[in-house]
């Protein structure tokens, strides 16, 4: 519980992991402490902005659950990241989802050969 109360945690992870998977921050992570409708409820929440898109924590800690979400249109290796993730936060249960990301621009469409969207 200790590590997903800790805003200088949430915030130094934030700051040092975009590089790790090869992303480019923007600005620097927005951590902050959050209160929920419950007082058990409450949390640390944080995002960093990358050129690839943006990386989130949102932390429960009397309920020992954390989510992370990694957006990016820059592939990475989601495989490194999950053992990454698992380890940085000490995670005893993992769940993840992999999303693809851009299937509708232009460009990803065409190297896909995916149909792309129409103006209506």
């Amino acid at each position: 519980m200790r590590i997903l109360a800790d805003e200088q945690f949430i915030n130094k992870f934030l700051d040092a992991y975009p590089s790790k998977i090869g992303m480019t921050v923007i600005r620097a992570p927005q951590v902050s402490k959050c209160i929920g409708a419950k007082p058990e409820d409450w949390g640390i929440s944080g995002y960093v902005l990358i050129i690839e898109s943006h990386i989130s924590v949102h932390t429960f800690p009397e309920h020992l659950y954390v989510c992370i979400d990694i957006f990016s249109s820059k592939e990475f290796d989601c495989e490194q990241a999950t053992r990454d993730l698992k380890e940085e936060f000490k995670l005893t249960k993992f769940w993840f989802h992999i999303l693809e990301r851009g299937i509708g621009h232009p460009a990803v469409a065409e190297e896909a050969s995916l149909p792309r969207f129409r103006d209506v």
